[in-house]
């Protein structure tokens, strides 16, 4: 029997972001799993950490460290020789370079290391520099790779010179409460909670420049010139200043109150917004699977994603493809979802297809085999 590391430094903390989701989710399979090897995951400590408790086979193990970087080059190796772990499996695109046991990386992307700007948040600059200048480094050291998509393989192997036989695909998945079997009063429910109408444009944006948000809001305003009665653009979690400026940069602050603002929306909620909007907007200029995209379908609501990157291969033929870097596109790509029913009702049955094919039990087995490789 082996004893298996995972190491997930954030998985604690309350706002989860996709790398963590991603991590939980196969946990939470692997709880499940027929097999004799035992784990122990390695995280910070945060106000979720109530949230996961001990199995017969699964173990968390909180570890201290002052910044996110002395946590997994310091606390991370000490933690894995004290367990006494027979390999190491870190799970959110780098690891520790000092590591004394065989290490299997999940690299989600490798953006950071195609371009390196400084337009996003201190916070966000500063993780992309010290991805970039460790990344490599851990690459070599791996054994294995995993990525989350064919397209992000074929990245790493060209800008890493990663012979292919060391990269394994896992695709991520889609948690089966993202669905559209949510009642109707649930539906509304939430919509008077969050002051949200009957119809709106649901873009899950944000400061980081690969979101696209300039784009997509200078696509709506298009689409906003083009209607009479346009439904409104909600942007969860994003701060309506940044628009208001944007706004009047452009000289179009007669356009503020077609935006809504609800806040962050929980995880648990999720699958309600979904479920409530009229159209799913996922223009992202560059992304390594995408999966508010199965989300999004999974609940019923059709999609419009960028024909760049890995989204093709993720949505098939089950989304409405436009170039991200035109927002002239994007907006009639929208204008053209809202206008014809039957190509809406198209994606949406497509949708369901779709998303029904990508489960994270399979993704749990596809690990599985993977460890066993090790």
């Amino acid at each position: 029997m082996r004893k298996i590391g995972i190491e997930v430094q954030r998985l604690f903390r309350k706002k989860k972001h996709g790398m963590e989701v991603v991590a939980m989710e196969l946990i939470n399979e692997l709880k499940q799993m027929q097999t004799a090897d035992s784990f122990v995951v390695f995280a910070k400590d945060d106000e979720d950490k109530k949230s996961f408790a001990d199995t017969e086979n699964i173990s968390f193990k909180t570890i201290t460290g002052r910044t996110y970087m002395d946590w997994e080059q310091i606390s991370l190796p000490k933690a894995a020789r004290k367990e006494k772990i027979d390999f190491l499996h870190s799970t959110c695109n780098t690891s520790a370079l000092r590591l004394k046991v065989p290490l299997l990386l999940t690299l989600h992307d490798i953006i950071y290391l195609e371009e390196l700007n400084f337009k996003g948040t201190a916070y966000q600059n500063f993780g992309n520099l010290y991805r970039k200048l460790v990344v490599p480094a851990i690459v070599k050291k791996s054994r294995y790779i995993i990525t989350v998509s064919n397209f992000e393989k074929h990245v790493i192997m060209r800008k890493l010179n990663v012979p292919e036989e060391k990269i394994k695909v896992v695709y991520n998945a889609v948690n089966k409460k993202f669905n559209n079997n949510y009642s109707k009063p649930e539906i509304k429910d939430f919509r008077e909670k969050h002051h949200l109408p009957e119809h709106f444009i649901l873009f899950l944006g944000n400061t980081a420049p690969k979101k696209n948000t300039n784009n997509v809001v200078d696509a709506y305003i298009k689409y906003c010139d083009s209607f009479s009665e346009p439904i409104p653009l909600v942007i969860p979690d994003y701060d309506k200043c940044l628009l208001e400026e944007k706004l009047k940069k452009c000289n179009r602050q007669d356009l503020v109150n077609n935006f809504i603002f609800p806040g962050f929306i929980s995880s648990n909620e999720m699958p309600l917004i979904y479920n409530a909007a009229t159209l799913f907007l996922y223009p992202s200029l560059r992304e390594s699977f995408g999966l508010p995209i199965l989300e999004a379908m999974g609940c019923g609501a059709p999609v419009i994603t960028s024909n760049t990157s890995s989204m093709p291969e993720v949505s098939a033929n089950a989304a409405l493809l436009a170039d991200p870097f035109s927002a002239n596109d994007i907006a009639e790509k929208i204008a053209e979802v809202l206008t014809n029913t039957p190509l809406k009702n198209e994606l949406i049955q497509k949708g369901f297809a779709r998303a029904a094919e990508f489960t994270w039990k399979r993704s749990a087995e596809n690990l599985l085999s993977i460890y066993n490789m090790m």
